[in-house]
């Protein structure tokens, strides 16, 4: 989907994807600065390369990774409030050189009864890199607009 997804244009069983998010090690190291209490985990495949090092990227990095792509692929969530409870898989690490996406579905739609300019999501996402390998599934509440009047 393109543009942008508010409240009224998601509904149970909808999908989006987000555009993609190429990653360096220097974005690794920053964004597990910024998102991680224990930066970096050796991935034992990982460390026998010698280009990545044993540089992988933590759980919570491609967590931070997913939630930006999915504010790309067009969700304006409400704010500043991006997810809570859920549940998170990492099957695969992320290294450098890979390439994420964001494959996610709608599961329910919940209107606010408190505050009628926004409402929340239940969504199951997959951050896919470009081998087709699935690094990431996670289910949790998102806070999103609702379409402004006029």
């Amino acid at each position: 989907m393109a543009g942008t997804l508010y409240l009224e244009d998601l509904s149970p069983g909808a999908r989006f994807t987000s555009g993609e998010q190429a990653l360096d090690a220097a974005q690794i190291v920053e964004f597990a600065q910024r998102f991680d209490p224990q930066p970096f985990h050796l991935d034992v495949e990982a460390a026998k390369s010698t280009f990545f090092q044993g540089l992988a990227a933590s759980g919570w990095h491609t967590a931070s990774i997913t939630m930006r792509l999915l504010v790309q692929s067009g969700l304006p969530l409400a704010d500043g409030i991006i997810g809570s409870g859920g549940e998170i898989q990492w099957p695969k690490p992320t290294r450098p050189g890979d390439v994420l996406h964001v494959e996610s579905e709608v599961l329910e739609v919940i209107p606010s009864r408190s505050r009628p300019e926004r409402g929340m999501v239940v969504v199951r996402s997959e951050t896919l890199n470009q081998h087709g390998d699935v690094c990431q599934r996670l289910t949790t509440k998102l806070v999103v607009s609702r379409r402004p009047a006029g």
